[in-house]
């Protein structure tokens, strides 16, 4: 008697509506190319505690001197570039690659944030942005008696 295989199948959840997730794994590599918005913004986590707000930059392959963080006018301006050039020869041949990388994110501040006291750090391919909170904004966590 032959093996015969077994093929499992799942039923469609609606974690993706509309089939997106097919959609996305189902394109061509010529749908991707020229995408801004696929090359040129990285993922962004937004996190806020009692003293501060912090962001985190997916950016791997940049070093830290190639971004550029701006304050002005109660807005966040993050920004980088990056370009790498490659040649390789041989007798019979020149092969040049060029590589260009670049992006730029603006985010408008709550008038809670201390302006003079951002820093940043740029680890393992993360961007990490901490945006102090002023003093006299910080959340004071009381319990209220009710009359």
């Amino acid at each position: 008697m032959a093996n015969i295989a077994k093929i499992r199948t799942y039923p469609s959840t609606n974690l993706f509506p509309g089939g997106l997730f097919n959609d996305f794994f189902n394109r061509s590599i010529a749908d991707f190319v020229g995408s801004d918005a696929l090359v040129s913004q990285p993922a962004i986590n937004v996190v806020e505690t009692n003293a501060d707000f912090r962001l985190e930059v997916a950016a791997p392959g940049f070093d830290k001197q190639d971004f550029v963080l701006n304050v002005e006018n109660d807005s966040l301006t993050i920004s980088a570039k990056r370009a790498e050039n490659q040649e390789t020869s041989d007798e019979r041949f020149t092969r040049r690659e060029f590589r260009f990388e670049s992006f730029q994110r603006t985010f408008k501040l709550p008038q809670t944030v201390n302006q003079d006291a951002v820093k940043a750090v740029y680890e393992n391919g993360i961007l990490k942005v901490t945006l102090p909170k002023r003093e006299d904004s910080k959340a004071v966590s009381k319990t209220i008696a009710i009359g």
